[in-house]
């Protein structure tokens, strides 16, 4: 089976798709103690788009997903998931969002199949609609020989496409991505960007972080590129190449330029 193929489409995406963007924030900011972490970001995603949100270390990339994924609180601002209030019914919210952090999350206890068993679970998900999905998953990711097998033995890598199944299980419509390519091998790294393109070609949004400008360079529709918290430059890459007055200069040469650029200004 295809990765194509195995993605289930959501007709929910579509109708969703012709009215709201997948996701959009305005004036969004948090600050711990005096440090601005995020400050006053607009941002919007749309269905079918995978954005790439780039960054130096502590440039707010995280921070931000964390806010859209419910697990931290804005100090100001607006969080829309394809027309829901993320702040005022985050319940609603976190059913049509996925949220996969830099370091796998996983009960090492468990085989893979349990895993996506016991997440399917707690999103409520019908138990034929559960096993289906998680087969899928399974094979698309090459999970199969190992199906029955403890995670505790795992690789990173290995814990990486495991977390990602789970992410998935429930079909979100948003899905973020915190470096989820970081520390795994090429082969692995090739099978999860198959399945993030079949996602988005099903209708679903993808918002993700790397340091690997190349991924951004090849994957992403529109990339957004932040700097000590703010929105420094978003586009395309043709797009941000206008805005840095360099049309051949690749992804990794406008990434210093722009927040070279963002840093004098200042």
């Amino acid at each position: 089976m295809s990765v194509a193929s195995s993605v289930v489409s959501n007709p929910e995406i579509a109708a969703s798709a012709r009215h709201w963007p997948a996701l959009s924030l305005t004036g969004v900011r948090k600050t711990f103690g005096e440090a601005v972490a995020v400050d006053h970001i607009d941002l919007t995603v749309q269905p079918g788009e995978l954005y790439a949100l780039l960054g130096t270390n502590g440039a707010g990339k995280t921070t931000t997903l964390r806010m859209i994924a419910g697990l931290l609180k804005p100090d100001g601002g607006q969080i829309r998931i394809f027309g829901i209030d993320a702040l005022r019914d985050p319940i609603a919210a976190k059913r049509i969002t996925a949220w996969l952090p830099d370091e796998p999350m996983l009960y090492d206890k468990l085989t893979p199949l349990e895993y996506l068993e016991f997440v399917a679970g707690l999103w409520g998900v019908e138990p034929v609609k559960a096993q289906r999905s998680a087969d899928e998953l399974i094979e698309v990711l090459e999970l199969g020989p190992h199906r029955h097998t403890r995670c505790e033995g795992f690789s990173r890598g290995m814990k990486q496409k495991v977390a990602l199944a789970g992410a998935l299980i429930h079909d979100p419509r948003l899905i973020m991505l915190d470096e989820p390519l970081t520390g795994i091998d090429a082969g692995i790294a090739r099978q999860v960007k198959e399945l993030l393109t079949a996602r988005v070609r099903a209708g679903a949004a993808i918002i993700l972080t790397t340091h690997i400008l190349e991924v951004a360079e090849r994957l992403a529709d529109r990339i957004g590129i932040v700097d000590r918290g703010r929105l420094a430059a978003e586009g395309t890459l043709d797009e941000l190449r206008s805005t840095a007055g360099h049309d051949r200069s690749t992804l990794e040469d406008l990434f210093l330029s722009l927040t070279r650029r963002d840093a004098l200004a200042s």
